[in-house]
C-alpha cells in the first residue's frame, strides 16, 4: 500500500472512532413515507426525538425507534463508563435511501394487467455528542474576519 492509501485509510479510520451509526437495510416501506418521520427527528436530541417517535402514530416511527436505539448501543459500545445525559447525544445526520423495489401484476379489467411497485428503504442514523460539536467548531476572531 502506498503512503498517500495508509494516510487516508488512517485518517477514515481516525473519523469513524468518533461516528456512532446504525443502519437499517431494505425496510418493506415507502422511502417517501419514512423520510416524513426522519424529517421530525433530524438535528433533535435523543431523549427528545425517542419521545416523539414513540407517540407518532406513522408505522415508520416504530422502525425508526428501534434504529435510534441502536445508534445509542453502538455509541455505548464504543464509550464505557460515560453516561448518556451528560454526553448530550444528538442525531446529527438521518437519511433515507430507497432500496430495491418488488414489482409485482395487479390483475386489471379486460384482460390487462397493472403493474404494482412494492418500494422499500435503506435508513442511516448517526450520532454525535454536543459537547465534541461545540469543542470542534472554529472559534471566529477580529483577525481572521479581516480577510
Amino acid at each position: 500500500m502506498g503512503a498517500r492509501k495508509r494516510n487516508r485509510a488512517n485518517q477514515l479510520k481516525e473519523e469513524r472512532k468518533n461516528k456512532y451509526v446504525a443502519v437499517l437495510k431494505d425496510c418493506p416501506t415507502s422511502p417517501r413515507k419514512m423520510r416524513l418521520v426522519a424529517d421530525m427527528i433530524r438535528g433533535v436530541e435523543v431523549n427528545r426525538a425517542l419521545d416523539l417517535l414513540k407517540y407518532s402514530s406513522k408505522e415508520a416511527s416504530r422502525r425508526l425507534e428501534k434504529l435510534v436505539m441502536s445508534a445509542i448501543a453502538n455509541w455505548q459500545v464504543k464509550n464505557e463508563g460515560v453516561r448518556i445525559e451528560e454526553s448530550n447525544l444528538y442525531i446529527k445526520e438521518i437519511y433515507v435511501d430507497q432500496a430495491r423495489t418488488l414489482k409485482r401484476l395487479r390483475p386489471a379489467p379486460q384482460g390487462r394487467a397493472h403493474r404494482i411497485r412494492k418500494r422499500s428503504n435503506h435508513v442511516t442514523v448517526v450520532l454525535d455528542s454536543m459537547n465534541l460539536a461545540e469543542a470542534t467548531e472554529p472559534v471566529e476572531t477580529e483577525e481572521t474576519n479581516k480577510k
